[in-house]
């Protein structure tokens, strides 16, 4: 593992895993400002696809798990960044495995609170978020599509926290405090 001397990294490379509103990009982009790291996210990269589809994220979840373009997109775009630069937070599902030089970390959340904050921060592309009863199921239903779709293609299971190197309970915690602890659990020996 890397660790920060005075506020520098050296070849650090962050992976921020974590359950669906677990606050993932909110958390990778405040680690990357706090420790002058670049910032890439999945999920900016699944709606650019959805997006220039046509189709809402729910959508573009429900074609991933019957054609495999999608993924395979995806996937070269991590294990490319991951060969390619150094010094970066990513925030993805899969991080972990297509960069596995990184320090992983995974962001733990209850399915309620996980629901309120996708809930209260619904971007316009995600319209099937309408109540918060139908965000919980709509939660639960990506985090088996996931679970099916990974075991599927790589034989995994993203959410199994023993790949990861720190895990972080993010209910009742605002993504500064998480953020913080992040790194202070980085910069343990």
């Amino acid at each position: 593992m890397f660790l920060y001397l005075d506020s520098k990294a050296k070849l650090m490379i962050i992976t921020i895993s974590g359950k669906p509103g677990s606050g993932k990009s909110s958390v990778a982009k405040l680690i990357a400002k706090k420790l002058k790291l670049k910032h890439y996210s999945i999920g900016d990269f699944m709606r650019e696809i959805a997006e220039k589809k046509g189709i809402s994220l729910l959508e573009l979840g429900k074609i991933a798990e019957k054609e495999r373009w999608v993924d395979e997109e995806l996937d070269k775009r991590q294990i490319e960044l991951g060969k390619s630069e150094d010094n970066f937070v990513i925030d993805s599902r899969l991080g972990f495995h297509f960069i596995p030089n990184s320090v992983k970390v995974f962001l733990e959340v209850d399915l309620k609170t996980a629901a309120e904050r996708i809930f209260n921060c619904r971007r316009k592309e995600e319209k099937e978020n309408l109540t918060l009863n139908k965000t919980m199921e709509n939660v639960k239903r990506r985090i088996k599509s996931e679970r099916l779709r990974y075991k599927k293609y790589y034989s995994l299971d993203c959410y199994d926290k023993k790949q990861y190197d720190i895990i972080v309970g993010t209910t009742g915690m605002p993504a500064e405090k998480v953020s913080e602890e992040v790194i202070k659990r980085i910069n343990q020996p």
